[in-house]
């Protein structure tokens, strides 16, 4: 008669350990539990390592409902001579962004209804090639514009666990980005609609969508 080997919870936790260090990428917590044996508790283990690491040189993050270990932040400095200067994005790209990140999915029409004015040439462009932003699909209604929506990237480079994470309104009024005298009945837009795809077809692999933003010729803000 043979018998099976359960490995206890501090082995699961190894097991885990090495798996995320190993890693190309970030890992979901399904990705991981498939790697273990059968009736381990990958969310305990996850949950172990995470604070296991805390305070320490590196961390176990979450990033779009992914784990990964990442270098603290207060020690990132230390990697600052090996890499590229990061872009910077300009005020209308940034407002772009977040209206796509509030009110996603959205048309350019949209955007440009909240921002109170035409996007200037490239923002979309620069956005789509930075990959925060992705087309997502079409409006069914005449023209059949493209509408987006941000990427995993935007949420790994905004440290962000999911759209559920972005502030709302206390946060932001904490953070002095929004006014406190606002309307009365003001709401942020709820991001996490972004998984509806009523009224909107999504595009598939052999629909780009390129014209939509390729050729913009209005002017600089």
């Amino acid at each position: 008669m043979s018998l099976t080997f359960t490995p206890d919870e501090t082995e699961i936790e190894r097991r885990v350990e090495a798996l995320l260090f190993a890693a190309a990428a970030p890992l979901s917590a399904a990705e991981i539990a498939r790697r273990l044996p059968e009736g381990a508790d990958a969310g305990r283990a996850i949950a172990a390592l995470r604070q296991r690491y805390q305070g320490r040189g590196v961390e176990l993050e979450c990033v779009a409902d992914r784990w990964r270990f990442r270098t603290a932040a207060d020690l990132g400095f230390l990697m600052t001579e090996e890499r590229e200067e990061p872009r910077r994005l300009s005020k209308a790209a940034l407002e772009t962004l977040a209206i796509i990140a509030y009110h996603q999915p959205c048309t350019r029409a949209e955007i440009e209804s909240v921002r109170g004015v035409s996007l200037s040439k490239g923002t979309l462009d620069l956005l789509l090639e930075m990959d925060f932003v992705r087309l997502r699909g079409r409006r069914r209604t005449p023209g059949r514009p493209v509408t987006y929506a941000t990427t995993d990237r935007f949420l790994e480079h905004f440290s962000l666990a999911s759209l559920y994470d972005l502030p709302g309104v206390q946060e932001m009024k904490a953070a002095g980005l929004l006014d406190l005298s606002i309307p009365v009945g003001f709401e942020v837009p709820d991001p996490t609609r972004g998984g509806e795809s009523e009224g909107e077809d999504l595009l598939t692999a052999l629909d780009d969508g390129s014209p939509e933003f390729a050729q913009d010729f209005v002017s600089e803000d």
